[in-house]
């Protein structure tokens, strides 16, 4: 079977992503810590677990090593600090910043030989904020419009690879839920997408016929 990582595995739309992916695929499932996929694997026991912090560059070179095929990578792992440009510090642009694309870059730019040995494709959950911004969510919209940029890019420099960019409305998960809360609003999940209905796009977009290249799929609410 081809294999696929996924990044932020052990929970939410990661989590969602492995069940979709898993009788199609050999998983290695990332998150920071073995024990925070305890649950997933519980689900999934023919999975293999990757644990490793993805800005702690020096262990994800260590990680990525042993892996000479890679047919599939989901870059799902990334952080929401929301504030507004009045209230945000160089902290949180830095952080922001660093888990969403710098990370993203190089854990792409290691695993590049496996992907080219597979003709493998690349799959980056970005946002509705990759594509307009809204207010309050500055640091978060800039680091998805780096990395719709980034896919653009990496698709332009190895056409041999399928590079999409799958941009979700709000989902029903713990992130959003945190999200509502600082917002200060009622939480009602039927107003977001079901994490089982934007994993179920990221199946569609990897079974697509090879004729095609799904480059971006965008999913709202209805």
């Amino acid at each position: 079977m081809p294999t696929a990582l996924i990044t932020g595995a052990s929970r939410g739309l990661g989590a969602a992503i492995a069940r979709e992916l898993a009788p199609s695929h050999d998983l290695l499932l990332g998150a920071r810590t073995a024990a925070s996929l305890t649950a997933i694997l519980g689900e999934l026991p023919a999975a293999t677990p990757w644990p490793v912090e993805l800005t702690d560059y020096d262990a994800v070179a260590d990680a990525c090593a042993p892996i000479e095929h890679l047919d599939v990578l989901v870059h799902n792992s990334g952080v929401a600090d929301l504030s507004t440009v009045a209230e945000s510090s160089v902290e949180q642009w830095r952080h922001t910043l660093e888990a969403n694309v710098i990370a993203v870059a190089e854990l792409t730019r290691l695993l590049l030989p496996a992907l080219r040995a597979a003709g493998g494709h690349v799959v980056l959950i970005n946002s509705g904020a990759g594509i307009r911004a809204n207010a309050g969510w500055g640091s978060y919209a800039a680091s998805k419009f780096a990395l719709r940029a980034f896919a653009d890019s990496l698709r332009l420099e190895e056409p041999d690879l399928r590079v999409t960019s799958l941009h979700p409305g709000r989902i029903d998960t713990d992130m959003q839920r945190a999200i509502v809360a600082g917002e200060g609003n009622e939480y009602r999940p039927e107003r977001y997408l079901r994490a089982s209905t934007v994993a179920a796009a990221v199946r569609q977009a990897v079974e697509t016929p090879a004729d095609a290249h799904p480059t971006e799929v965008v999913l709202r609410v209805r």
